[in-house]
């Protein structure tokens, strides 16, 4: 199960003794910055925990799997995001 927003503003507000709606402006922030950060180029490292970076997809060719039809992908932007150590450590265990 994954956690929604609201489960998140509260487990936060549990572990780091910050009101919800502290919380949930800190998640909101964190958002804010990770969405610039992709927007410019950047990238975003959390140490530990995951590095996130923009990627640029070259354009090319794929098939319509309904008709079989083969179609033109036009290049576009992605996001390639790395899980860190301790993200890989919690995973493994």
């Amino acid at each position: 199960m994954a956690y929604n927003k609201s489960e998140l503003v509260k487990k936060i507000s549990e572990k780091s003794n910050l009101t919800k709606a502290q919380s949930e402006a800190a998640i909101n922030a964190f958002q804010e910055v990770f969405v610039e950060a992709m927007q410019s180029g950047e990238g975003l490292k959390l140490t530990g925990l995951f590095s996130a970076e923009r990627v640029k997809r070259a354009e090319r060719t794929g098939r319509n799997p309904r008709t079989g039809e083969t179609i033109k992908i036009p290049a576009s932007y992605g996001v390639r995001i790395s899980a860190g150590s301790l993200l890989k450590k919690a995973v493994t265990k």
